[in-house]
């Protein structure tokens, strides 16, 4: 018996991938200029931060709600099992302000989130996957080629026609702040060692986006927790 042909995508609608933090809640603004219908999915895994994040994420949503944009969809894919003692799971020697990029490197960590957002996607007749992978991304399953065959992979596996793009892959985290300067991004979350519910203001993600606030000579109205308090930089 033959396959049956590809089932196709239905409308102008894409699925983000979503983590609260400031390039994809950007990337879901940006897109919902561009498409019909925009649909952000988070994907629960068991790190650390998700409950800390979550909760950021749906205020960043509800304060830029649009028709275009479609309620957060949240699933659930558990790697506490694989990722063991990983530091994204026990909270111990967390990378700081001083480590390189890579060293915030969780394994296949876009293949995992892919895989079950193209399900998602095929199942809810979606054919756009969006990403928010940056210039210089150092990790291989970040790479565009990678996204390219991926896509490819997925679409033939589910016999659906599914493509995975990355918009911000020739923008650095400077130029994706310049796109999304009139958002809240205070209401985004970008740190990977919360403090009662506030970034610490000292992991490397926190670095990371002080950085990108300073560079641009942003106010951040970030409030960055501490053993003393709260503190904000800008």
């Amino acid at each position: 018996m033959e396959n049956e042909s590809r089932s196709t995508p239905q409308g102008n609608q894409v699925c983000v991938l979503i983590s609260g933090g400031l390039d994809s809640c950007i990337l879901v603004e940006q897109l919902r200029k561009a498409y019909a219908k925009v649909h952000p999915l988070y994907i629960r895994t068991g790190l650390l931060w998700e409950d800390t994040e979550l909760s950021w994420l749906r205020r960043f949503l509800e304060a830029t709600a649009q028709a275009a944009v479609a309620p957060l969809s949240v699933l659930d894919l558990p790697m506490a099992d694989v990722y063991g003692s990983h530091w994204g799971i026990n909270g111990q020697n967390i990378p700081d302000g001083q480590s390189p990029d890579e060293s915030v490197y969780l394994p296949g960590r876009n293949i995992i989130l892919l895989s079950k957002a193209a399900v998602f996607c095929s199942m809810n007749h979606i054919g756009t996957m969006a990403i928010g992978v940056l210039k210089g991304n150092p990790f291989p399953d970040g790479s565009l080629p990678f996204l390219k065959r991926f896509g490819e992979i997925l679409s033939t596996g589910l016999n659906f026609s599914l493509e995975v793009i990355a918009p911000f892959s020739t923008l650095s985290k400077e130029g994706v702040l310049e796109r999304g300067g009139d958002l809240p991004l205070h209401l985004t979350f970008s740190c990977i060692s919360p403090v009662d519910g506030y970034h610490c203001g000292d992991c490397n993600k926190c670095a990371e986006r002080i950085k990108g606030f300073a560079y641009l000579n942003q106010v951040d109205q970030t409030e960055y927790g501490s053993k003393s308090g709260r503190k904000s930089h800008g």
